[in-house]
């Protein structure tokens, strides 16, 4: 009997592995917004870290979290180092480019529960009256994180809360017009 549950424990574990190494070397997670503002109005709400931090979603994850700000005061070079609870985590975001009402790109390096490095793009778009806002983040994912994807949807997981960041960004963009 205990061999039989010795090989069925096998064969489960080999699936998963084998599962696991099917999955995709990278992804991306991405959701857009229409809000009822101009880009313009938009745009430093996102390209300055301090405005960006008060609607951003992972940053209400911790009433005690501890960050700094450091480089440029917006725009490329401007920085922001967390250190929070397990919700949050610890790394930087670091702007490295931005064109001025249409696109903020960033890089998120998370060290603390994990390490990873991904890429995080805004992209403001006019949409008649509203401007459409996409937030996406784009890596690579390991293996052990392949595992991990077999189980936690990412996609899911990641885009509620650039639905909740988005929409809290809507709240602030449309009260300041």
């Amino acid at each position: 009997m205990l061999k039989y549950i010795g090989i069925g424990a096998a064969v489960l574990v080999g699936g998963v592995l084998i599962a696991a190494a099917m999955r995709p070397d990278s992804f991306r997670v991405q959701r857009s917004a229409e809000i009822k503002a101009a880009p313009e109005k938009i745009f430093p709400l996102i390209n300055d870290l301090r405005r960006f931090n008060t609607w951003n979603p992972f940053e209400k994850k911790d009433p005690n979290l501890k960050g700094s700000y450091t480089g440029s005061e917006n725009g490329k070079g401007a920085a922001y180092a967390f250190e929070g609870n397990r919700n949050v985590g610890k790394g930087t975001i670091e702007i490295l480019d931005s064109a001025p009402a249409s696109k903020v790109t960033m890089a998120l390096h998370m060290r603390e529960p994990f390490q990873a490095d991904h890429k995080v793009d805004f992209i403001l778009q006019t949409k008649g009256d509203a401007t459409e806002v996409t937030w996406a983040m784009q890596g690579a994912v390991p293996y052990f994180a392949k595992i991990i994807h077999l189980f936690i949807d990412m996609d899911r997981m990641v885009g509620t809360e650039f639905e909740a960041g988005l929409a809290s960004l809507r709240t602030l963009a449309e009260k300041t017009q």
